[in-house]
């Protein structure tokens, strides 16, 4: 059988084929002392070798290391609250004061859960944008990291958002469906008008519509598909984008009150890796969103935002 398959194999549960492939990428497998090729064939007799990954991270001290709220913590789980303005890894741009420093200064074993080529991830199974704040679940073990990611692949994770919108949305519900890819020249952008788009599903409810001030609309999102930037793509698509998004929304002085794209994610609910029940988080409205509501005579109290969970 091809090398790829093998190593998964010996691997799993740990390991998908993908994070074996991406070891083999990495130079870290060899084959009777050569580096190996992921579609070879593994054939009787041969050597493989598998060497650790290299530390290409240094995480912070916990005294140095950004704060982060752990809503809920297991042997196989880590639930946060991120905040606006954390990124979730170390990437171009932005080295540090990341979530993943957070993570590792309060959870330091996860720091054996490096990918296999060596980028430190650890437990990182879906991302917010850097300016989206709310609740997201880490996976503790490798065990955990393969399962959880198999459900956010398969779709059986249900994510809840909550939105202020410029505008008062028309339609009570509605279903976007929209494909969604690279915008065709700006980079950093994505956009229904792509090229090479992918499937994309999110379904808008109104919460509550503001006309006192300028006009702006809260509405819940539960959407089917995890793309990148999807909720505000499409919502900004369909003439309604976020209070406060620059990216998508043009001008950010909208008179709303927001710094950052008015998103968060309210709730998330994913089956337990181990026993199979189905387990929801939720991450309470940040300050912004509540001195928001509050400017508009609206009191959000924990029952109220659980209904919002609720409603379809």
């Amino acid at each position: 059988m091809r090398l790829d398959l093998f190593l998964a194999l010996m691997l799993a549960p740990e390991y998908s084929r993908s994070q074996a492939a991406r070891m083999i990428k990495a130079g870290l497998v060899t084959v009777n002392g050569q580096a190996g090729r992921a579609a070879a064939a593994v054939r009787p007799g041969d050597m493989i070798a598998l060497a650790p990954a290299p530390a290409v991270h240094m995480p912070p001290t916990p005294e140095d290391a950004p704060p982060i709220e752990v809503i809920f913590a297991n042997d196989e789980l880590i639930v946060v609250n991120k905040p606006a303005g954390m990124t979730v890894h170390p990437a171009p741009g932005h080295p540090n004061a990341t979530l993943v420093d957070a993570l590792l200064a309060r959870f330091p074993e996860l720091a054996v859960m490096a990918e296999p080529d060596g980028v430190l991830r650890p437990g990182i199974v879906h991302r917010l944008d850097k300016d989206t704040s709310g609740v997201m679940v880490v996976a503790r073990t490798p065990f955990a990291r393969t399962q959880l990611a198999e459900q956010f692949k398969q779709r059986t994770v249900m994510k809840i958002y909550v939105a202020v919108v410029r505008g008062i949305v028309a339609l009570e519900r509605q279903t976007i469906s929209r494909p969604l890819g690279r915008h065709s020249t700006e980079r950093k952008r994505m956009s229904v008008r792509s090229r090479n788009p992918r499937e994309a599903v999110s379904h808008v409810r109104i919460i509550r519509c503001f006309t006192d001030g300028p006009p702006a609309t809260l509405v819940r999102v539960r959407p089917e598909t995890g793309r990148t930037h999807q909720i505000r793509v499409h919502l900004a698509a369909s003439g309604y984008p976020c209070a406060g998004d620059r990216l998508y929304g043009g001008s950010a002085d909208d008179g709303l009150g927001f710094a950052r794209q008015a998103l968060h994610a309210l709730m998330l609910e994913v089956s337990d890796p181990r026993g199979g029940e189905r387990v929801r988080f939720q991450a309470p409205l940040p300050e912004d969103f509540g001195d928001f509501l509050r400017s508009r005579g609206m009191e959000a109290d924990p029952a109220e935002v659980r209904c919002w969970i609720e409603k379809e």
